[in-house]
Formats: C-alpha cells, sequence, structure tokens
C-alpha cells in the first residue's frame, strides 16, 4: 500500500517485507492491523521501532478520516517478555496501544488489548 498523500515527490511505503499493515474487520468494527515479527537481538529496539510505526501509521489514519482503528499486532513471545515487564505495562496503562497478541506457530489470536 502507498500513501503519497504526504507530498506530490514523497511516498510512504506501509506494507514492506514481512512487517505488513492489513485491513480487517473485529465484529462489525474495521481495524488496520500493524504486524511486528520483533526478531532483532535488542527487544527494546523492536519495540522502539514498532511504536514508531504505529504512531505514524495512526496518525495518517486520522489525518485521512478513516473508520479503522489500528492494532499492532505482536508474538505471544514478545507479549510475555516485554508487556508483562514494566516498561509494557507503562505503554499498555496510557490506553494509547491497541494490541492484537497471536500465536505463529498455531496461527491463532490469543488476545485482543484495547
Amino acid at each position: 500500500m502507498i500513501w503519497n498523500w504526504l507530498s506530490k515527490k514523497k511516498d510512504l511505503y506501509i506494507d514492506l517485507g514481512a512487517e505488513k499493515l492489513i485491513a480487517a474487520q473485529k465484529g462489525q468494527q474495521k481495524i488496520a492491523v500493524k504486524i511486528k515479527s520483533f526478531v532483532s537481538p535488542s527487544p527494546v529496539t523492536d519495540l522502539e521501532n514498532a511504536l514508531g510505526q504505529f504512531i505514524l501509521y495512526y496518525d495518517i489514519l486520522e489525518e485521512q478520516g478513516s473508520d479503522r482503528i489500528l492494532h499492532l499486532a505482536i508474538p505471544h513471545r514478545t507479549y510475555t517478555e516485554i508487556f508483562t515487564e514494566t516498561i509494557g505495562k507503562i505503554l499498555l496503562k496510557k490506553n494509547r496501544l491497541r494490541l492484537l497478541v497471536f500465536d505463529p506457530k498455531q496461527e491463532v489470536i490469543v488476545q485482543w488489548i484495547t
């Protein structure tokens, strides 16, 4: 997906490699899901990158007047390693981040955190 509303000379490429932004529905609610794999040696670096992308996509969807609600999809392992610890609890407490926690082996959603 390319959004080129930023300017006539700049395009924003969202769908790159294995990490994707997808549109879907959860019940009657339209959602957009940013999938992150968290595979680098530093989970904190992955988290910083994911949060930056989440904010960017959130703001773009809002500016475009989209009715989709953005979720960050993360593997269950990442949830237990980051979001059950202090740094993750702080992020979730602020209610800015919506998570879709999935099991990559079974290819199922484990938990929705909104």
